[in-house]
């Protein structure tokens, strides 16, 4: 009997470990969020020959402020709004550049309070 309990513990250890590494896989390597900047090119840092790297400041669908870091293999244009791809601890791992009216509800007035 008792060692039937302990097959069954272990099992059940197993099934706990393999979803818990299911979740964190999903959360470092697939989740991401979308947040939203407005290209500013008063002072990006040229890295090397087509190598340039922003620090500006992001919105989320919500309207939540973040700083956001992200590198692109040229000068972007002044006044683009991009769509970043955010995972947690990767940070921007992706952008593309969206229209105005792509822009959640929440973050377009203060991308583009004038608008």
């Amino acid at each position: 009997m008792e060692n039937i309990k302990s097959k069954i513990v272990g099992v059940i250890a197993i099934i706990v470990f393999s979803l818990l590494c299911a979740v964190g896989y999903r959360v470092v390597f697939v989740d991401s969020t979308h947040y939203y900047v407005k290209i500013d090119n008063s002072e990006p840092k040229q890295l090397g020959n087509n190598e340039y790297e922003y620090s500006l400041t992001a919105y989320d669908e919500h309207g939540k402020m973040a700083e956001m870091t992200f590198k692109a293999g040229k000068k972007l244009r002044e006044g683009a709004y991009l769509e970043l791809d955010v995972m947690l601890w990767r940070g921007v791992v992706n952008w593309r550049e969206v229209q105005l009216d792509e822009l959640p509800l929440d973050a377009k007035p203060r991308l583009a309070p004038s608008n």
